[in-house]
């Protein structure tokens, strides 16, 4: 399984496509495919018809996933995108944001 740079919660910046330089918040990591799911960014839209629990139908946005790659960790301490390296430590695995050389974790 791949590993991705980012996580959960983390506030990242597009860097490529269509939302380049946006930036939005990580609501879900998709490892096994390298994707992420953003909020508010690349939304989708999806007619949906009809139902007993959807008794109006319409169209219904939501973000659709996009590649771990497009994108960049905005780091909480400098608020600058910026890559991430990873260090062992006594409690575990650790990023760092390579612009401030301090912990994102």
């Amino acid at each position: 399984m791949a590993k991705v740079h980012v996580k959960k919660g983390d506030r990242v910046y597009v860097l490529t496509g269509e939302e380049r330089g946006k930036s939005g918040k990580i609501l879900r990591v998709l490892p096994k495919k390298n994707r992420v799911i953003i909020d508010g960014i690349n939304m989708m839209k999806k007619h949906t018809r009809p139902t007993p629990t959807n008794t109006q139908g319409g169209i219904i946005e939501s973000p659709a996933p996009m590649d771990a790659s497009k994108v960049m960790l905005v780091c909480p301490h400098c608020d600058k995108p910026s890559r991430v390296q990873r260090q062992r430590d006594p409690n575990g695995v650790v990023r760092i944001c390579k612009r401030c050389d301090r912990p994102i974790d």
